[in-house]
């Protein structure tokens, strides 16, 4: 497993909002933000966020989880004023919670709802909300999770493709209201991690990780999947004042996917030095 040194007390006294926190991308950037000194409030749609709370709790972190769905409304409001209540303020959002729906020509009106709601219309509601409270602080920061799905084609996800695309015009139009506020919004974009979506389909494949981590790995320059941690540390300096300059853009988390094309790393490595 993959680890990241800490920068100490880079947000002491700071508020974070990320949905989605309870597990795999979400959980690592929630982990990574109270090692780093802040006060973190997390959603998650199931009872795992619980124990990923007194874990953190256990090891002296500040934090607090709400259960609920983010394609509701009223959940989004209440996660907003509820770590308002406790912490006294917001300076950040990361907009994590997705719907892993991927369907193409059997893709339902409901299906469409799910990804679009959990999706980048909750990604704009949380931004709505939060954005009084980032004008009180004088300013904040918010980092949507996008994907490499947003820029290529892949086989029955025009659900989730579609979202992801989505979010990353959203971002841009996020940041150029909300930059007369000093409020910075990017997106990050990872490739392929090994969240519970990747672990699920190595399963099904009959490999497991182990065997599908070369085969995935093709597709990246490294040669490997990516960890949760790996997308937390490029999130968090997109909080961080160290990006104070830097809004409306988007940085890939994907050791190379989007460079590399068609031929991927085991063609390209076939070829080296064939001259």
């Amino acid at each position: 497993m993959k680890e990241r040194k800490a920068i100490k007390d880079r947000f002491k006294g700071k508020v974070a909002i990320v949905t989605g926190g309870s597990s795999g991308i979400g959980r690592a950037i929630t982990e990574e933000l109270c090692k780093e000194g802040a006060s973190v409030a997390f959603s998650g749609i199931s009872d795992i966020g619980l124990d990923t709370s007194k874990e953190l709790t256990d090891a002296g972190y500040n934090v607090l989880f709400r259960r609920g769905d983010m394609a509701d409304e009223k959940f989004c409001k209440d996660l907003t004023d509820n770590t308002a209540d406790k912490f006294g303020k917001v300076n950040y959002l990361v907009n994590n919670a997705f719907s892993f729906t991927a369907k193409g020509l059997d893709a339902t009106g409901g299906d469409w709802e799910r990804v679009f709601f959990v999706g980048p219309v909750a990604y704009a509601r949380m931004a709505q909300n939060v954005v009084e409270h980032m004008r009180k602080e004088g300013g904040g920061a918010i980092v949507n999770m996008s994907s490499i799905s947003a820029f290529v084609a892949q086989v029955n996800r025009w659900t989730y493709n579609a979202a992801k695309g989505a979010v990353h015009t959203l971002t841009k139009c996020m940041a150029l209201d909300l930059a007369e506020y000093n409020i910075r919004v990017n997106s990050v974009s990872p490739g392929w991690i090994w969240t519970r979506e990747v672990y699920k389909a190595a399963e099904i494949t009959g490999g497991g990780r182990e065997k599908m981590d070369p085969v995935w790995g093709e597709y990246h320059m490294f040669g490997r999947c990516g960890e949760p941690v790996e997308c937390a540390g490029p999130t968090l300096f997109l909080l961080s004042d160290d990006a104070s300059f830097i809004t409306a853009t988007d940085l890939p988390i994907d050791a190379g996917y989007q460079s590399m094309g068609p031929e991927g790393l085991g063609k390209t490595a076939a070829f080296a030095g064939s001259e």
